[in-house]
Parts: structure tokens; C-alpha cells; sequence
């Protein structure tokens, strides 16, 4: 099998070439064009696609690869809602994709910017290097015995649960299939008491139609004064203008985002042009109580490593007819 991997940068192809030899069967081609329909003419003479959740793989997109005879689109993430799967299953394309790549990776980030946010150690970074210790604008408050709600305890959320657990947290949690695994100390309850109750927010959730913009000047105003809210899932979860609203109302103490509405590629590598033109990203970053990071969350040694053997044991899976349950069509 010959596969057309998009967007690859130094640690993707290092991650797979090391993963890869395992895998007599099956060659690897690496391009750093991202896979849009501009782009997807690349794929001739290959047999499968690699791509990312922010690629663009529309109708255009897929028709495209139908016409050089691609049959597999291999996603190197959890999330898919970039891909038209009617069209997929239309040109008879297989999806398939990592649903859990080291969890504990973005969940240790979200505490990560829960905890950077609210103790302001981007702030005392700068002002040490400054030669300037004063403790002026820097006054945090204890996660201990504070209330953690956590919305979507899938494997992310339900290790974000156990961390905050971890710190002596009562944790609370929102999700329309609940975690059997995580009820001995996880208590489950509607979304208004969750926003209302919490300390610390975080979003794990997939995107989808109910949950676009779950986070909005409505749920905004249900939320407790000073509360911590985190997002390292999907940035359209969160209504960026009503955030920036949220913010100068002083509804909150810190904000910590890895993932941003306007973000059109999978990290902001050599793109810092691109950020400032983004007008509420930057409008964003001048808050000193928001802490921003690019994307970053899933980037550990373990998860580049688990998306890699996952990913190619699908294409092997394809290969040999296997049924996965890392098919889109089993979601």
C-alpha cells in the first residue's frame, strides 16, 4: 500500500518512519501541503490519504480523490467533522481514525492551562525576567475543595475527571452518555447546574450541532463570578465574541484555550502573520488573564507514537478486510 501523508511536519514523519518499519506493506510519501481540493490531485498513484482535522475534506475534496482511485482516508485524530461522510461513503471511501491517543496528554494540558491561567504564571514569568518579584496582579485561588465540572467524560474528560479528582476536587460532569467507570466519584448533572456550580470548566466534548457553541453569553451568564474555563477540544464549542463579552464583564478569573475558532490549521507553525490578522484571536491575547497555546495539547512523546501504531494498523485493517472499530462508520 503506497499512502499520501499531508501536512507533515519533523515530528510526524519521525513518529511514523519509526512506527512504520513494522509495516513491510505498506510506503509512506510525506508532503507539507495540507489536503484541500487544490491539493488533493497529489494523491495520483497512491492507494490511501493521511490527513488531519483540519483539513479541508469536503465534497470537492473527496471527488477528487475518487478520481485517482483512493480508497482509504486515514485520519490522524479523533475528530472527523471536517470530512463530508456522505460523499465518502458515496465513492465507497473508508474512514478511519485514532479515537484515543494518549488521553492523558490533552487532559494534563487542560489542568496545565487551568492552572497557568489562574495563578498567572504566564504573568510572573514575564516579570521575573524583568527583574521585577512583586506579587501584584498575580493572586490565584486553591483548586482544593473547589468544584470541577467537566463537560463530555469520553476517555479525554474522564481522564481531566480523575486528575481533578487527583487534586481534591469535587468533580461534577456533564455528557449525554454517561461513564459507568467514573461514577464512584463523579457526579452527574444538567448542564445550567454544572455552569452554575463550577470553579473550573472543562471542554471535552466533540463538535457537533448540539454542541456549537455550547459555551455563549447565555451559558456564560450562568457561570459562577471568577470561574476558570478550559477548552483543548474544538474551538467552535466556544462563541469567541461572546467569550471576549464574558471576559470584560470579569465573569472570569482565568481562561485557558489550546483550540481557537478562527485556528485553520492544526498548530500555528511559522504562522504568526496569519494569528494577528485573526482579529478575536488577538483581541484574545490581550487579556492578562487568558493563557493561549497552539494547539499543543495532544503533543507528548506517547501520543505521537500511539497515533502513529494506530494509524497504520489501520491501513493494515483495510488491507486485509479486517472490521475496526476505528471506523467512522462504527461512530
Amino acid at each position: 500500500m503506497r499512502i499520501l501523508f499531508y501536512e507533515t511536519k519533523s515530528y510526524d514523519k519521525e513518529s511514523f518512519e519509526n512506527t512504520l518499519r513494522s509495516c513491510p506493506d505498506i510506503a509512506i510519501e510525506y508532503v507539507k501541503s495540507d489536503l484541500d481540493p487544490r491539493t488533493a490531485a497529489l494523491a495520483e498513484g497512491f492507494d490511501a490519504v493521511c490527513a488531519f482535522v483540519n483539513s479541508d475534506i469536503g465534497t470537492q475534496t473527496l471527488e477528487i480523490l475518487h478520481q485517482k482511485n483512493i480508497g482509504l482516508l486515514l485520519m490522524r485524530c479523533a475528530g472527523f467533522n471536517n470530512v463530508d461522510l456522505d460523499t465518502a461513503a458515496k465513492y465507497n471511501i473508508r474512514v478511519m481514525r485514532v479515537p484515543g491517543y494518549s488521553p492523558e496528554a490533552v487532559a494534563e494540558h487542560a489542568m496545565a492551562l487551568a492552572l497557568a491561567s489562574n495563578r498567572r504564571l504566564h504573568k510572573a514569568y514575564i516579570k521575573v525576567r524583568e527583574n521585577d518579584f512583586s506579587l501584584n496582579g498575580l493572586m490565584g485561588f486553591n483548586f482544593y475543595q473547589k468544584t470541577a465540572g467537566i463537560i463530555g467524560t469520553g476517555k479525554i474528560g474522564a481522564a481531566m475527571c480523575r486528575i481533578c479528582q487527583g487534586f481534591g476536587m469535587k468533580v461534577i460532569a456533564y455528557d449525554v452518555y454517561q461513564n459507568e467507570s467514573l461514577k464512584s466519584f463523579v457526579e452527574y448533572v444538567p448542564l445550567d447546574q454544572l455552569l452554575s456550580e463550577s470553579d473550573v470548566i472543562s471542554l471535552h466534548c466533540p463538535l457537533m450541532d448540539s454542541t456549537y457553541h455550547i459555551i455563549n453569553l447565555d451559558t456564560i451568564r450562568k457561570m459562577k463570578n471568577g470561574v476558570v474555563l478550559v477548552n483543548t477540544s474544538r474551538g467552535a464549542l466556544v462563541k469567541t465574541d461572546d467569550l471576549i463579552e464574558g471576559i470584560r464583564m470579569h465573569k472570569f478569573a482565568g481562561v485557558g484555550l489550546d483550540v481557537y475558532e478562527e485556528e485553520s490549521n492544526n498548530v500555528f507553525e511559522d504562522r504568526s502573520e496569519e494569528i494577528l490578522e485573526h482579529s478575536t484571536t488577538a483581541r484574545l491575547l490581550s487579556f492578562p488573564n487568558v493563557v493561549i497555546t497552539s494547539h499543543q495539547g495532544f503533543f507528548t512523546r506517547e501520543a505521537l507514537e500511539a497515533i502513529a501504531a494506530t494509524t497504520l494498523q489501520n491501513a493494515v485493517d483495510y488491507m486485509t478486510g479486517n472490521k475496526s472499530d476505528n471506523d467512522v462508520r462504527n461512530v
